[in-house]
């Protein structure tokens, strides 16, 4: 079955290495898969704060899985942080895939980010829960992304009951 994935990134940074991994799997127009198209974020970042989160909330809709793409600033951007914040109050299945190892478009590497799933965390049993300990995360390159995504994904789904 195919899911519709929100894919959550560092837009300036990450673009060249969000875009291989979002063409890897996907073989329908990104409009129907729940993909952000990189016209539309150019006009979005014009907006104030708030209708930016109504755009993010927008995009969200008829989700199941959100995948945090991680590269060296992920955790530091405050709209991924929203957007994971808000993943997870709705329900989505989630999961974080390292993208440093992957070229960029003049063939660099980056450097390993923190895990923005580290920054938000629940209550349980009167203990915190970082989310970080609740989603699984995956190197691109070393875990294979391009031949496991699929499946990542169906688990992430699965896991979150959709």
């Amino acid at each position: 079955m195919a899911r519709r994935a929100f894919f959550s990134f560092h837009f300036e940074r990450d673009c060249w290495r969000a875009g291989q991994v979002r063409n890897s799997w996907v073989t329908q127009d990104r409009e129907s898969a729940g993909f952000w198209d990189a016209a539309a974020w150019e006009e979005v970042k014009k907006k104030t704060d708030a209708e930016i989160e109504k755009w993010i909330g927008e995009q969200l809709v008829g989700t199941s899985v959100t995948v945090v793409l991680i590269g060296a600033e992920t955790s530091t951007r405050q709209y991924v942080g929203y957007e994971i914040k808000l993943s997870h109050n709705r329900g989505n299945g989630m999961l974080g895939i390292y993208i440093h190892n992957m070229k960029d478009v003049n063939s660099k590497t980056d450097t390993k980010g923190a895990n923005p799933l580290a920054n938000w965390h629940v209550e349980r049993e009167g203990k915190k829960v970082y989310l970080s300990d609740i989603y699984p995360t995956y190197d691109w390159v070393s875990d294979e992304g391009y031949k496991n995504l699929g499946s990542w994904i169906e688990a992430a789904a699965k896991k979150a009951g959709k």
